[in-house]
Order: C-alpha cells, then sequence, then structure tokens
C-alpha cells in the first residue's frame, strides 16, 4: 500500500501543464493569424464586389456595347459597390470566337502587416465566371 502512495505522488511531480512561455508562444501566434486574418478580409470582400459587378454585367447585353460604355457601366457598378481598386480602364475586354463578349480583370492588392513585412494577394475576374 505504501508502494503506491508514492508511485501516485510521483506521477504528479512529472505531469507537467501549460508553462507561461508556452502560453505566450501560442498566443503570439494566435495574435499574428488574427493580424494577417484582418488585413486580408478586406481585399478579400472587395475581390467578391468585383466578381459580383462582372457577373452582373453579364446580364447586360455586353455584345451591343463600346468599350467605353462598358467602362462606364463598370465605374458606375464600381461606386455603388464600394469597389477602389479597379476603375473601368483596367478591365480587359474580349470578343470570343462566338462573337460573345468577355471582361475580365487581373490586379494584385499588396497590404503591410508589420514593418517592411507585406502580403501580396494576385486577383484575376471575369464575367464569364472563369
Amino acid at each position: 500500500m505504501e508502494i503506491k502512495v508514492l508511485n501516485s505522488l510521483n506521477n504528479r511531480k512529472t505531469q507537467g501543464g501549460a508553462t507561461l512561455l508556452g502560453m505566450l508562444i501560442v498566443g503570439a501566434m494566435i495574435v499574428f493569424v488574427a493580424l494577417i486574418a484582418m488585413k486580408m478580409v478586406p481585399a478579400y470582400t472587395e475581390y467578391f464586389s468585383v466578381k459580383q459587378a462582372l457577373k452582373a454585367m453579364k446580364q447586360e447585353s455586353l455584345s451591343t456595347m463600346s468599350k467605353r460604355e462598358i467602362m462606364n457601366s463598370f465605374d458606375r457598378r464600381a461606386s455603388t459597390g464600394y469597389i477602389e481598386v479597379v476603375k473601368g480602364s483596367d478591365l480587359i475586354i474580349e470578343k470570343t470566337v462566338g462573337g460573345d463578349t468577355v471582361v475580365s480583370v487581373e490586379y494584385q492588392v499588396i497590404k503591410p502587416i508589420a514593418g517592411n513585412v507585406s502580403v501580396l494577394i494576385d486577383f484575376s475576374a471575369s464575367s464569364d465566371g472563369k
């Protein structure tokens, strides 16, 4: 019986929990990931707004519109959709073999994280959904 009690006491001494240093490291990692997420979410939100504007433009008869009219249409949608990184002049307007007009855009967003560390995000959206 006495040996069993001594083994129980030894097990309690060797068991360890989370140390303060371990908790600080985990906390710093969580803060770093949260910081990156808070910087990147607005860029992705704006990207989805660009995709939505291009998708809505597909509903219009783009094949009968001139390039200037397509750019103005996008600029109107951008002003109501809080799109600031893409302008109508940035659009790539092409005709397909079938005669359909496809409007696409490719752009990059650079978000500073801390000091001289930044995140570069490449975006590409098209009215045909590709």
